[in-house]
């Protein structure tokens, strides 16, 4: 799997597109510079398979409908957050959904803390995971937005990012990429939760 990062708006929030040997792609959070990306594959030959969503928040999904205009593919979304998604969503994500990269798969895993529908998609053959706004480097996403939990937050790290095993590195959606064991090292609020503090 390839992984380009797109940096964008004020609040520094990522996107990536990742893709095969083949050129199938996925965009992540397109939030910013939907004309800069749309350059991008075009320049690189990509075929797009779909814009996926991992929250419902602007600086993750405002460049998403130019994107789906000018390269018509489907805008995917966890059915979650879907009805917070003012633009339409093509495609409803679904917790424990499998979406195919040639030889590799994301598995859509629902993370709610941050949003309702907010997710993490994990491959586990490249040992990547993109986490949205669940989880950073050295810290977690907010929860005191409209639609955010505390504890919905702590059963999602509980549950779900602590099995990450340490070779796992996570591309989050503000802030750079880390692998799990520095995560477990670094990240304050991430080990406030596993260790019950």
């Amino acid at each position: 799997m390839e992984i380009k990062r797109f940096i964008g708006g004020m609040l520094d929030a990522n996107c990536y597109v990742i893709s095969a040997k083949s050129g199938k792609s996925y965009i992540i959070d397109p939030g910013y510079n939907p004309k800069k990306i749309i350059r991008y594959v075009k320049d690189e030959g990509l075929d797009v398979q779909g814009i996926i969503l991992t929250h419902h928040h602007y600086d993750h999904c405002d460049g998403a409908p130019l994107i789906r205009k000018e390269l018509d593919c489907p805008i995917m979304i966890h059915i979650k957050d879907a009805d917070r998604y003012k633009r339409g969503a093509d495609i409803m994500l679904e917790d424990g959904q499998v979406l195919e990269l040639e030889d590799d798969k994301l598995a859509v895993l629902n993370t709610p803390g941050h949003t309702r529908g907010g997710i993490c998609l994990y491959s586990s053959k490249s040992k990547v995971c993109f986490t949205g706004d669940t989880i950073f480097n050295v810290d977690l996403g907010r929860t005191d937005l409209e639609d955010g939990s505390d504890e919905e937050m702590r059963q999602s790290i509980l549950n779900v990012c602590n099995s990450w095993g340490n070779d796992v590195t996570i591309y989050p959606g503000h802030g750079d990429p880390a692998n799990m064991k520095t995560v477990r090292k670094i990240n304050r609020e991430f080990l406030e939760i596993v260790n019950g503090n």
